[in-house]
């Protein structure tokens, strides 16, 4: 992760020395069919801009007053035009109704056109570069009409270590926010220490990880933005260790322990974790992308759920753009992440029968309701205006976790209901074990194991499996489903 020359006084201007050539040598850091023949425009004009950054914009053309907006920061050694052309957020503008702000920095702020997220100038309230970014959105909401109760930031890289600063500095102006391969608010505040950031595990508990947003926020106690991480687990740039302490930040700001309410696995050998809110309502969702290193992650296609352009720093494993989309609410019928409606959560919510690729599911009609959302694993999959619904092209011998919120006439999903979780059954009719050789880190993220004290454990067994990091590694075997022993001897036993 390349990080800024060295901190600046005064004027901006590029460094050199020693700092500039260890910032060169980490450079590695970066980071439906459209209605819309919009394109990328310069902005100017748009504040004091004591940050000196440039403000590029992607409004879909017919954009109704009152739609989202996006705020969409690239990496280092990258531009605005650059992730707006590989990221896939311009389509699910058009696709879905909502403008994109793009923030762009230079060499004349930074040797590697890196967002100064470890500068306190720069990220923090009412200074430098966060200001700059406030300013642009401000200036959006009076421009374009967007919403701003309805506003997001997502960033890869240095933009995603920005991201989380601009979350902690201001809770006020963002809903939610996206952090890809970045670092939790408040880890460094200089360019030495950006560097143990980005490179090893810092101590710290879930409170003083969340006290560090809290002293941020300007006095600020909610509501808070919902956040998404996103990170790959052979990222060597920014480790993924960061990706734990982020969700452990957010967890903590919203109260939350640091075990998911369910877990899904996704397309690109990903995993999500959500951490739901009392109301049930996902509050917090991890995206661990197994395999994958530093950038963020495209899957180039023409389907909904197909986004992006591969390169340098865009990885050919998933769209993260259109599952942050869905995070957030913004496919405009989600209900999105913000406060449930006024419906109770349906009762008695039931999984039966099950077959290899297939869950129906059933539970209590809600007065008041014209249909009901079904969600996966924190995800809608689908919607029923009865009290049934068959989830279909499930994976033999896998476990999945269901909600169901009733839907208002007028849109409005109600508070989710208690989960349900469910096996399919495998191709024989039983469950085979399956084996899993990884770090302790990748499993407690995949969902196999958890953590405590600084160790993990295998979920199930509750066997202690060392120190929680990248460096130890053992061999789980799923026995039954969610049940997993040490297996290093050899596995299946």
């Amino acid at each position: 992760m390349p990080v800024p020359d060295r901190p600046r006084s005064g004027a901006r201007f590029r460094g050199f020395g020693l700092t500039a050539v260890l910032a060169l040598l980490l450079a590695l850091f970066a980071a439906p069919t459209p209605a819309s023949a919009a394109s990328l425009t310069q902005v100017t004009g748009f504040g004091g801009n004591p940050g000196n950054l440039q403000m590029y914009a992607y409004v879909p053309d017919g954009l109704p007053a009152g739609a989202p907006l996006v705020v969409a920061l690239h990496g280092c050694t990258q531009s605005a035009p650059d992730y707006h052309a590989h990221s896939g957020w311009a389509k699910y503008a058009d696709l879905y109704g909502f403008a994109v702000v793009y923030p762009h920095t230079s060499s004349a702020n930074n040797a590697n056109s890196c967002f100064n997220w470890f500068q306190s100038s720069d990220y923090g309230r009412g200074q430098g570069e966060a200001l700059s970014v406030k300013q642009m959105v401000d200036h959006a909401i009076g421009r374009y009409g967007v919403d701003r109760s309805r506003v997001f930031v997502t960033g890869l890289s240095a933009g995603g270590a920005m991201t989380a600063a601009l979350l902690a500095a201001y809770p006020d102006v963002f809903a939610g926010g996206s952090i890809a391969s970045g670092i939790p608010a408040g880890c460094a505040t200089s360019v030495a220490n950006a560097y143990t950031c980005m490179y090893s595990a810092t101590s710290r508990t879930p409170k003083q990880w969340g006290d560090a947003v809290r002293a941020a926020s300007g006095g600020w106690t909610g509501p808070w933005p919902r956040v998404a991480v996103w990170h790959g687990t052979s990222d060597t740039t920014v480790v993924p260790a960061n990706a734990t302490q982020s969700r452990d930040q957010w967890t903590d700001v919203w109260g939350l322990g640091q075990t998911p309410s369910s877990t899904a696995s996704l397309p690109g050998n990903t995993t999500q974790a959500v951490y739901t809110d009392a109301k049930g309502v996902p509050a917090v969702t991890t995206f661990t992308v197994s395999g994958m290193g530093h950038g963020t992650a495209v899957d180039p296609g023409s389907g909904t759920q197909e986004c992006g352009t591969a390169g340098a720093y865009y990885l050919d494993t998933i769209c993260s753009s259109y599952y942050t989309a869905l995070f957030w609410g913004l496919d405009g019928d989600s209900g999105g992440p913000g406060e449930p409606g006024a419906l109770p959560a349906p009762a008695g919510l039931a999984a039966g029968p099950v077959t290899d690729t297939g869950v129906t599911l059933s539970w209590s009609a809600v007065a008041g309701a014209a249909s009901y959302e079904i969600h996966r694993g924190g995800s809608r999959v689908g919607t029923a205006t009865g009290t049934s619904y068959t989830d279909t092209g499930l994976s033999p011998g896998t476990a999945y976790t269901y909600t169901v919120a009733a839907v208002d006439s007028a849109g409005t999903p109600g508070a989710r209901s208690a989960a349900v979780t469910a096996t399919t059954t495998g191709g024989d009719g039983g469950f085979e074990p399956r084996c899993y050789t990884a770090s302790n880190y990748a499993h407690v993220q995949a969902g196999r194991a958890h953590h405590s004290g600084g160790y993990a454990y295998a979920n199930g067994s509750g066997q202690n499996m060392g120190l929680y990091n990248t460096f130890y590694s053992h061999t789980l075997e799923e026995t039954a489903p969610g049940h997993f022993v040490i297996s290093d001897a050899g596995c299946p036993s």
